[in-house]
């Protein structure tokens, strides 16, 4: 019998099992996401026989398509944008199963067609289980949810994956999770953030409870203070609509950032089932002292020089207000009121716009309290950081003093760095493979609880309703740059500096 080690299609089958028959329905299918993530996760989770033998996707959206265009478009795209080789035999195995409807959200007759192409498609045997990808806007959650919730069969399970934004803002949160609790159990709801489907962020866990050198050093007695960093150097991307209204706070600093805060805060889990992890996630939340203005930096990028080439304005991008207060940059400076971190600042920061791409989150361990050998530190002997790489280039370095070679005793400041890459045969899945499977599995682990998303938003409320005060002078950083310079006085107000690699 063929080993993993020989046989990369069977990879991961010994450490998981097998998802029941189902259905997965993606509302939104003619989509960005689905062409680019969705699609391509499938096909991943195809090409190592992860899906289940009787199984079936149905997309649905408002244009008209039929079931061999749709198929056609969903094959482009898993070429263009999985990370496996395309395998015609893999493809077959998962286009059989595809079917497409057309219908607009609020539509009874298109209700009727995709319940019809459901019964069909029970001849697959699939045991009445249903999953229902909401890749839609937020505007539109609760139609869909009451008509699915109308309609939801008796047999089988049923699963629902809503995708960010879930709200507004508090107020719209719990009123779409009004909508929601009417037909759907919490533990039949996955709220979707793709970042604790990356392999690094899971890793964060495995770091500090499978290792007994950290956790009794992740403390406010040996941790100087914690950056997380969440950059990018694109803009918006064509999404004006949506960015006008949500601003960098409510599109990454609501969800990805303060979940990376809360992954790093955590206490030990008692296991590691989906409750016990997010209920310690839910204690560092309700732990987040709000920030008052002084410790909040936002910001918005002109024009500038991002990686070579000239890239205008955010208010001069296409359909955005010439006079536009959206933020494109949030950095802030926050506390978790607990007996592990009492006074050790989280520096965080995210935006758009800036000089590369990267996702990192860096504990700088305090100084030794009388290094004999300060005076002789080559460039100053900096402080030990385990610096966490999320994004690209994933892995994790500890920044320790060494020796020079040579006469004397001069120290400098050097690397050990494990990346995934170099040390593991296989590349990293997509965050949505693991995502798309845990939910077939029923593993809402790495997916977001409503009390988390509560406590998010009462953070990022009490933030913007600060911010309706004052009106800031955009924009305020040049585009390629890393924020405005007061995100810099932030920290040199603490005597730190921002971590520039």
């Amino acid at each position: 019998m063929a080993t993993t080690q020989e046989n990369p299609l069977l990879e991961g089958l010994q450490l998981r099992r097998t998802p029941d028959p189902c259905i997965l329905v993606i509302f939104g299918a003619s989509g960005d996401l689905t062409q680019r993530k969705l699609f391509p996760a499938l096909y991943s989770l195809a090409f190592r026989r992860l899906l289940p033998e009787r199984f079936a996707v149905v997309g649905t959206a408002r244009t008209e398509e039929t079931d061999d265009d749709f198929r056609e478009r969903m094959k482009e795209a898993v070429q263009k944008y999985a990370r496996d080789e395309f395998r015609d035999d893999v493809w077959e195995s998962l286009a059989e199963g595809m079917r497409y409807v057309a219908t607009d959200f609020a539509d009874e007759a298109g209700e009727d067609r995709l319940a019809e192409t459901l019964n069909e498609l029970e001849e697959r045997n699939t045991g009445g289980n249903r999953i229902y990808y909401l890749a839609i806007p937020p505007s539109v959650f609760g139609i869909v949810v009451r008509a699915l919730g109308k309609r939801r069969s008796t047999k089988g399970w049923t699963r629902l994956i809503v995708e960010k934004p879930f709200g507004h803002d508090l107020a719209s949160a719990r009123e779409l999770n009004t909508a929601i609790e009417e037909h759907f159990e919490e533990n039949e709801v996955f709220r979707i953030d793709h970042y604790l489907g990356k392999e690094t962020v899971q890793n964060m866990l495995a770091l500090r409870f499978a290792n007994g050198i950290f956790e009794p050093i992740w403390n406010r007695q040996f941790v100087d203070h914690v950056q997380i960093t969440v950059a990018e150097s694109i803009g918006i991307e064509n999404r004006a609509g949506y960015y006008e209204q949500a601003g960098a706070i409510r599109d990454i600093f609501q969800n990805h950032l303060l979940q990376l805060l809360a992954i790093t805060a955590m206490e030990p889990p008692i296991d590691f089932t989906a409750d016990s992890v997010r209920n310690e996630k839910v204690k560092v939340l309700r732990a987040l002292h709000t920030p008052g203005p002084k410790s909040v930096v936002r910001g918005q990028y002109g024009r500038g020089f991002v990686e070579g080439e000239e890239v205008v304005a955010y208010r001069e991008e296409e359909g955005v207000d010439p006079n536009s207060m959206t933020d494109t940059y949030v950095a802030a400076k926050l506390y978790v009121d607990n007996w592990r971190w009492a006074d050790t600042p989280f520096y965080v920061r995210m935006g758009k716009r800036l000089p590369r791409r990267e996702t990192t989150i860096a504990i700088e361990f305090k100084r030794a309290p009388h290094p004999p050998f300060e005076e002789l530190a080559a460039e100053g002997l900096r402080p030990n950081v385990l610096l966490v790489h999320v994004q690209p280039d994933e892995g994790v370095s500890l920044a320790i003093g060494a020796k020079v070679p040579g006469q004397g005793m001069t120290i400098r400041t050097v690397h050990m760095d494990f990346l995934y890459g170099g040390a593991f045969r296989t590349g990293l899945p997509e965050a949505y493979e693991r995502l798309i499977l845990d939910a077939m599995l029923g593993d809402a682990t790495l997916f977001t609880r409503i009390d988390e998303v509560e406590e998010q938003w009462s953070l990022v409320d009490a933030v913007v309703a600060a911010w309706a005060r004052d009106r800031p002078a955009f924009p305020n950083y040049p585009a390629g740059t890393w924020g405005p310079p007061s995100a810099d006085e932030l920290l040199a107000r603490d005597g730190r500096s921002w971590r520039r690699h």
